[in-house]
């Protein structure tokens, strides 16, 4: 048995994982969007009123109006309750009496895409507040071609997929992580409706696109985590115009509960890859403070979810919301990069002097170029821009092949399109193969591979969220080193 104790000695023992900044990216700014389930749908709305003029696009899964809690307590916007006509009216108020004050002009509102999704099973939310969301939209001038509203049948309060992922339940269990393969992709389906037709999506995003940043630089908001996460595709990276969506968590879905199965099981990364949409994860954390809510009365927020019913001021679903305002501030600055640069990309890319953990790689001078970026599998690898025609990239794994490209950077920091790849392998002896154990949660950590915190099971040495601490639920983990965990597959 894993005495409470330990768990909470593990975790606070756990290492830090390094953030970097928040990058600025070429983002088109007429093709920003957001979407969010459950709170975290309640949130995509109020961000898409609020800020009308800046999101084109809003997808809400499972979630109900704006303003709803502002004038009702917050159990008669869930629990599949029946949004009354008066409880609308008191909800259009608020947006007629704030449009083109605290929250931009309503006008806007009819002219963005909206995509809703509800299961029939929710009982958690359920249709009905959805359906009062629809009245809402449509009452705001939002035509039915702009409205797309999906209703599945044996779908409970989930976010749905049509893969399977570590950790998910059955699509008609609403439990953690609350992510299902109900044979219906949620992700392709919202943005689509929101960008139009995608390009085929690529099911193994690169690890090093994955960026957690501080979000601290932009808000103290006692609800939000001090880090967020940004899914930025290699050409975005690279100084291409890409598009830019929200993704929002709903209660316990945050990075500190379930990890980053919201980030990476839902499937957003996936079809971002292949159609230059840069996606944001902003994270909310458990607050249990008791806060005076706007109709709730006193709450604590212990399930870390968005703030839709007041928490954290009076102004929750106004611009000037602590949340919002920190979500929108993380948008302008992801936005704010300079476009691409207009320099060819570099040629003659090769590499040399190959060592069990370093390369040399080389390119051709490009005319008007200050220096050159250096990426290795579609990571950048220079922090600073390299004003020689060489790199010596180090900290390889012996006999391993790598693809190296290079980009040239003009006067503005701008950078060119990457050049063609390059490939080199390392020298030396390849390293023993990793092992797997297939096991239930309870038996990983009586054997040592992990540990349990509040009722989770975490793996030891990488501390990804397993899910619940029980022998029903089955992980494979993937020993990487001593000590050490990841949960996935051997080869």
């Amino acid at each position: 048995m894993v005495h409470w104790w330990a768990a909470v000695a593990a975790l606070a023992a756990a290492p830090v994982l390094a953030q970097q900044a928040l990058p600025k990216l070429n983002i088109d700014k007429t093709k920003i969007s957001v979407s969010g389930l459950s709170s975290g749908g309640f949130m995509a709305n109020q961000l898409g009123v609020a800020h009308s003029a800046t999101f084109m696009g809003v997808g809400v899964f499972a979630a109900g109006p704006y303003m709803c809690a502002g004038h009702s307590n917050y159990t008669a916007c869930m629990y599949n309750a029946t949004i009354s006509s008066s409880q609308l009216s008191a909800m259009q108020s608020s947006i007629n009496n704030w449009s083109g004050s605290q929250i931009d002009s309503k006008a806007n509102i009819a002219n963005q895409k909206i995509y809703m999704f509800v299961g029939n099973s929710d009982t958690t939310v359920g249709p009905n507040p959805m359906n009062g969301l629809q009245t809402q939209y449509t009452n705001n001038g939002v035509p039915a071609g702009s409205l797309e509203y999906v209703k599945r049948n044996s779908t409970a309060h989930v976010f749905p997929t049509d893969f399977d992922a570590t950790g998910n339940n059955s699509c008609s269990s609403s439990s953690s992580p609350y992510i299902s393969n109900c044979g219906y992709d949620g992700a392709k389906a919202v943005l689509t409706k929101i960008y139009g037709t995608l390009n085929a999506r690529n099911n193994n995003p690169a690890a090093s696109n994955y960026i957690e940043f501080s979000q601290s630089s932009f808000t103290s908001n006692p609800g939000m985590a001090s880090s967020g996460w940004v899914y930025v595709p290699s050409e975005c990276a690279s100084g291409a115009q890409c598009k830019l969506h929200v993704a929002l968590h709903g209660c316990q879905q945050s990075y500190s509960q379930i990890g980053d199965k919201f980030i990476k099981n839902t499937g957003y990364t996936r079809w971002a890859d292949t159609n230059r949409i840069v996606v944001l994860f902003p994270q909310t954390k458990v607050d249990n403070t008791s806060r005076s809510t706007a109709a709730s009365g006193s709450l604590a927020n212990p399930n870390a979810c968005w703030d839709w019913i007041g928490w954290y001021g009076s102004n929750f679903a106004q611009k000037g919301g602590s949340q919002i305002s920190a979500i929108k501030a993380m948008v302008d600055h992801l936005a704010s990069g300079a476009p691409a640069s207009s320099l060819p990309a570099p040629t003659g890319v090769s590499t040399s002097g190959a060592t069990d953990t370093s390369m040399v790689v080389s390119w051709a001078s490009v005319q008007g170029a200050v220096g050159y970026h250096v990426y290795r599998n579609g990571a950048k690898k220079t922090t600073t821009a390299v004003t020689g025609t060489s790199f010596t990239d180090t900290g390889l794994t012996a006999a391993t092949t790598y693809q190296w490209t290079v980009t040239a950077v003009d006067g503005n920091g701008a950078e060119s399109a990457q050049s063609s790849p390059a490939s080199g392998t390392t020298t030396g002896s390849a390293p023993p193969p990793a092992t797997c154990y297939t096991a239930s949660n309870y038996a990983h950590t009586t054997a040592g591979r992990a540990y349990a915190a509040w009722g989770y099971t975490y793996a030891n040495g990488s501390n990804q969220n397993m899910g619940l601490w029980n022998i029903y639920t089955t992980t494979t983990l993937k020993q990487t080193g001593p000590n050490h965990y990841v949960i996935g597959t051997c080869p």
